[in-house]
């Protein structure tokens, strides 16, 4: 049974920062790409970044790059989005997701297990 958990979400003003981690459990950490999503109300679940099996490759939504930075762990079987620079437009709920394969992508569709997110919210 695979389990993500995600924790780290918070208030925070604009121009402040958060880091969002997600523990695995029940899979081969190591083998599996990570991605982070988030959805805000009324919005469709949206992309933020990714990375693959073995930490070496991102990929990032043109809304967050240069401020967000995705990375793992693979020891601890972790992942964190470590987020600066938040706008208001950043509040969502974001979550977590583990693919099934060593690369994946932007679609939601590649990922077969989901966390129950975390709620981040940027104040003006």
């Amino acid at each position: 049974q695979v389990q993500l958990v995600e924790s780290g979400g918070g208030v925070v003003q604009a121009g402040g920062s958060l880091r969002l981690s997600c523990g695995a459990s029940g899979r081969t950490f190591s083998f599996h790409a990570m991605g982070w999503f988030r959805q805000a109300p009324g919005k469709e679940r949206e992309f933020v970044a990714a990375i693959n099996g073995g930490g070496s490759s991102t990929l990032y939504a043109d809304s967050v790059k240069g401020r967000f930075t995705t990375s793992r762990d693979n020891a601890k079987n972790m992942v964190y989005l470590q987020m600066n620079s938040l706008k208001p437009e950043d509040t969502a709920h974001y979550y977590c997701a583990v693919a099934s394969t060593y690369y994946s992508g932007r679609s939601p569709n590649q990922y077969d297990y989901w966390g129950q997110g975390t709620q981040v919210t940027v104040s003006s």
